[in-house]
């Protein structure tokens, strides 16, 4: 009892506190530790995933800190982590409180359904198109009949391409900034302007697509099961 009131009092934390301003200060912090910063970085993010504070500004972040590679791993590890925290939460601690909020929520109880037939399958076309937030959605899928490696498989390779995405995007806005005070466009030429672009474009075009893709799949699904 003491556990789930203190869960809910960071929750609210995280809601009126200044947690935005704190998470940029944080990437700022990081990205001049070298690999203990990257390391600190997936703990925090994993924490962050769990108390439901917003992803995307320590993903962008990512990019900013560490670049493509290192960013895209460091965001990779850190979500799946928290996914999976915060699914061993609601399934093992917090059960009857998300499951009380789960219960008011109709597109749960479709996805939920639909979780008991297709299991990590499902999990996997949900995490490429959400249609329920990726940080509540964890506490959700804990209260499922999904087994947990699964889960944490499919969400890992399931997120995949928006932390692609949101990565490049910290990673060509660091670049921007740069060039807007004058260091990187002293030593890069138009090529690498032009790719830059190019890659990032590329990127959410792949995003969108794959997107779709997973949202069309989701619709065939429901049409079968509705069906059966």
């Amino acid at each position: 009892m003491v556990l789930i009131a203190i869960v809910i009092a960071l929750f609210l934390a995280m809601r009126f506190l200044p947690v935005q301003e704190w998470l940029r200060r944080f990437n700022s912090w990081v990205a001049e530790m070298g690999t203990t910063g990257i390391l600190i970085f997936i703990g925090v993010y994993a924490l962050a995933t769990v108390l439901l504070a917003p992803g995307s500004i320590l993903t962008i972040g990512a990019g900013f800190a560490f670049g493509l590679s290192k960013g895209f791993l460091a965001v990779s590890a850190g979500s799946t982590l928290g996914a999976a925290l915060a699914f061993l939460v609601a399934r093992f601690i917090a059960r009857e409180k998300v499951e009380a909020t789960a219960k008011g929520n109709e597109k749960f109880r479709e996805i939920d359904k639909a979780i008991g037939k297709q299991g990590a399958k499902l999990i996997f076309l949900l995490r490429l198109s959400p249609l329920i937030p990726f940080n509540l959605s964890n506490y959700f899928y804990g209260l499922t009949g999904v087994k947990f490696w699964p889960y944490v498989l499919a969400s890992w390779i399931g997120m995949m391409p928006g932390t692609l995405l949101y990565v490049y995007i910290g990673v060509a806005g660091k670049a921007a900034v740069s060039a807007t005070a004058g260091a990187e466009a002293a030593r890069h030429s138009w090529e690498y302007w032009a790719l830059t672009s190019i890659g990032l474009v590329a990127t959410i075009i792949v995003t969108i697509w794959v997107t779709k893709i997973a949202r069309d799949a989701l619709k065939e699904k429901a049409h079968l099961n509705s069906d059966g």
